[in-house]
């Protein structure tokens, strides 16, 4: 996974406000219903945990949530919020463990964290054999926006309001299908810079790259409410089983 001081130490002191800013926290509830749907009520496992936005209201609803996260500072922040939920510091990218889950989710775009395509399916390769019989594997990402690049950089404006403005500059390496972008939060007299690089995925890449760790895709929607992938959708969430031989 990317370098721990990138992700939690410029990241976890601003996690909440940014997510809340961005709409994230509202719909932590959307999502957390939708993951209980398809856990059953039983156990989930989320690959990229953080301060708990999803895992905290989904162990709410009866499910029983483990997580992994790789930033030791977020992990305090979801231990300050809640004693219901286990996590643990590791590698979403290559991780064990011992129990067995209805569900293994990875969302808000933390699978294009990982930054190669063999770090990606190594993420994949580690989720399938933990899940359950019938369990599922859960991913949320955007769909690659590569419109509005010049010379292989864009900024974009995120957020502005009366108090805040949130700009995202990005720089495009086609070749490793990597962003390295930068998020650029001004607010009153004080500006802060939280880099963060990706590697985007297309969700044919995605269904391949399960199909070869043998999941195959069972849903796909354009959000967590149910609205449909299109082809204007800005992000999906796919759903993976087992594949039945």
């Amino acid at each position: 996974m990317q370098d721990n001081y990138i992700y939690g130490d410029n990241w976890s002191s601003v996690y909440e406000k940014i997510t809340n800013m961005r709409g994230k926290i509202t719909e932590a509830d959307d999502t957390a219903c939708f993951l209980q749907r398809h856990s059953s009520g039983g156990s989930a496992l989320e690959l990229g945990i953080g301060d708990g936005r999803v895992a905290i209201p989904l162990s709410g609803r009866g499910v029983s949530v483990e997580g992994i996260d790789n930033s030791e500072r977020m992990l305090k922040l979801l231990a300050s919020r809640t004693n219901l939920v286990k996590a643990w510091q590791g590698d979403i990218a290559n991780f064990t463990s011992t129990n067995r889950y209805n569900t293994v989710y990875c969302i808000y775009n933390t699978f294009m964290v990982l930054l190669t395509r063999e770090a990606q399916l190594s993420c994949l390769r580690s989720a399938e054999p933990v899940l359950s019989e019938g369990g599922t594997l859960i991913i949320e990402i955007d769909v690659p926006a590569l419109e509005g690049f010049f010379n292989g950089q864009r900024t974009t404006a995120l957020l502005v309001d009366h108090e805040n403005t949130f700009l995202r500059t990005d720089v495009h390496d086609p070749l490793k299908q990597n962003f390295v972008s930068s998020f650029l939060w001004f607010s009153g007299t004080s500006v802060r810079r939280l880099p963060q690089p990706f590697r985007y995925v297309y969700h044919q890449e995605l269904d391949t790259m399960a199909e070869c760790v043998g999941l195959e895709l069972v849903e796909r929607w354009g959000d967590w409410t149910g609205g449909a992938f299109t082809q204007t959708s800005t992000r999906h969430i796919s759903v993976y089983r087992r594949a039945v031989l």
